[in-house]
């Protein structure tokens, strides 16, 4: 069908207005991005709730652990009642942290709408079958990292906070985690998970150009079990086997995610 050529949409249009059309494209998403980091930046006290509740034993995930501990029988999962203080040492962090915070934060709501955007910019261009395989492709890698996020807020940081923010050298040392370097910490640790769980995605456009292939990835799976047990390890650098496995066990399925999605090797031709 005439239609579905992304030819003859190309000739519909000359080079200038195809420019013209990505210019309104890029404002669309630049004001999506602008209300979602205004919104959020306005709502500050559910903001702040959000970006400091690990600092309490009262999160969820503390929560979670306790109950778990309790139905197990293991006491030592549960961290208990605890509560570390930030505090601030620099004059302009207040504000330039809830400054950074909104954006981060509007960003990550706003992936979905600028997805839209480009796809309705990109979309007449491309036959019915690449359409479907660039969507899937892109809302792929918008889920998995938003899964990467949440399972990083959820888990791997608010371990990693407890046992670093309750570590002591020595008794006569009082923990006052600084605002600067709570926040860092939080980011890393957030956009770090993020953009592992991008592993999949990496891998199918990887052996696409012919990199790598699902035999490559079958080949070290003995190593990347390893390697995935240390990441997990240096992120969650708590000493009970629990939260280690609550951190490793969803980076070796996204390995093996990978390679489901990673195409075979190409035989060479005789």
């Amino acid at each position: 069908m005439a239609q579905d050529n992304p030819t003859t949409t190309k000739q519909e249009m000359t080079f200038w207005e195809h420019l013209e059309a990505l210019r309104w494209v890029l404002l669309r998403m630049l004001i999506a991005v602008a209300v979602c980091v205004g919104v959020v930046f306005l709502n500050k006290d559910l903001l702040t709730q959000i970006v400091f509740a690990p600092q309490s034993g009262d999160f969820a995930t503390y929560r979670a652990l306790c109950r778990i501990a309790q139905a197990v029988h293991v006491e030592d999962l549960c961290p208990g009642t605890f509560s570390v203080e930030v505090i601030n040492t620099r004059l302009a962090s207040p504000f330039f942290t809830h400054m950074s915070a909104s954006m981060y934060v509007g960003l990550l709501l706003s992936l979905p709408v600028m997805l839209i955007f480009v796809w309705r910019f990109v979309a007449p261009a491309l036959y019915p079958r690449e359409r479907r395989r660039v969507f899937v492709l892109a809302a792929s890698c918008v889920l998995l990292f938003v899964v990467g996020v949440l399972l990083g807020y959820y888990v791997v940081f608010p371990l990693a906070f407890r046992f670093l923010g309750t570590y002591q050298f020595g008794e006569q040392i009082v923990n006052r985690i600084d605002l600067h370097s709570y926040m860092s910490i939080f980011y890393a640790t957030l956009l770090s998970m993020g953009l592992v769980f991008e592993m999949p995605v990496l891998s199918y456009a990887l052996s696409r150009v012919g990199i790598i292939s699902r035999e490559l990835l079958k080949q070290y799976r003995r190593h990347a079990v390893v390697l995935v047990v240390v990441v997990g390890a240096i992120i969650t650098p708590t000493s009970d086997p629990f939260t280690l496995m609550l951190v490793s066990i969803p980076m070796y399925l996204l390995y093996e995610l990978s390679i489901l999605v990673a195409r075979r090797k190409l035989k060479a031709a005789a």
